[in-house]
């Protein structure tokens, strides 16, 4: 065989290996979407044992005002999401639904003018089962001296932490944590980005304006960027899916309520990066049934 016929074989080779990758992350999107749609019209229907079927059994369900609740409470209460179930498909939306696939964990991500959602999808023998909803209300941007407010020193989490890593994975992803901490403590937008994934978005209830990691660099830069402050570490539980983590956790601000935290991290050229922060303030903190987690 020639040399030139070769090259030409392995070209077709690898372009069809890429095809077929494209089209089976296709496929699985439209799986991971179908699920979405089956768990919310569920939720609509108040179908218990449907929605049942759907969660995870660390699942979670954080709505706009902080309350979170367990997989075995959800069931019982069933609450109305605050987006229709029409979103998981794009109707009615101010924006079609964002989808990530990171091996064993989807996300998807509604918004509809100042609501944002997010569920967090993790792929299980019975196929994709939900381990978070969590509803963010992006309000107004505070006043000054208003809203919640970090410390000045960041010792937590920028040098401790109230989390005790069991793994060389939940070891690397604290590290990781807390080199993104205090990266935004010193305003380093280089030192930031260099753990944060290229899709990175973020959101909390303490500012005005979603954040992708563009927008957030330059705000460091300028050192003027609210919002995303780090905020003491209270509690922390750590999910890991291969090189997909996901983190949820329980953050109180020097000032103000605080809030209930879930971050997406992914490992990437041997590095651990923040793709997803959804954070959700607790408006009234003696009403959350789940106070620790």
């Amino acid at each position: 065989m020639n040399r030139p016929f070769a090259f030409l074989l392995l070209f077709v080779a690898i372009l069809s290996a890429a095809t077929d990758v494209s089209a089976a992350d296709d496929t699985e999107t439209q799986t991971l979407l179908a699920a979405n749609r089956a768990f919310l019209s569920a939720l609509a229907a108040h179908k218990s044992p449907a929605v049942a079927n759907l969660l995870d059994n660390n699942f979670t369900w954080t709505d706009a005002h902080g309350v979170t609740l367990s997989r075995a409470q959800l069931v019982t209460k069933l609450p109305t999401p605050i987006l229709p179930a029409a979103n998981a498909n794009a109707k009615g939306t101010d924006a079609p639904p964002k989808t990530h696939l990171y091996g064993a964990v989807g996300t998807v991500e509604a918004t509809r003018g100042r609501v944002y959602v997010l569920q967090v999808w993790v792929k299980r023998p019975a196929g994709w089962r939900a381990l978070v909803y969590q509803e963010v209300q992006a309000l107004p941007a505070p006043a000054p001296g208003g809203g919640a407010t970090a410390s000045p020193d960041c010792d937590n989490p920028c040098k401790r932490v109230p989390f005790q890593p069991k793994t060389a994975t939940e070891r690397e992803l604290i590290q990781s944590y807390q080199a993104v901490e205090r990266a935004v403590t010193a305003h380093d937008a280089t030192a930031w980005g260099s753990h944060i994934a290229d899709e990175f978005f973020a959101v909390t209830s303490n500012s005005d304006m979603p954040l992708d990691k563009a927008t957030r660099m330059a705000g460091l830069a300028n050192q003027k960027q609210g919002g995303i402050a780090p905020f003491p570490l209270l509690s922390a539980r750590m999910f890991a899916f291969g090189d997909t983590v996901v983190m949820t956790s329980k953050q109180q601000p020097v000032s103000g309520p605080p809030l209930r935290v879930t971050r997406v991290w992914i490992r990437r050229d041997a590095r651990w990066l923040e793709s997803i922060s959804y954070q959700t303030t607790i408006q009234n903190p003696i009403q959350s049934p789940i106070p620790n987690r």
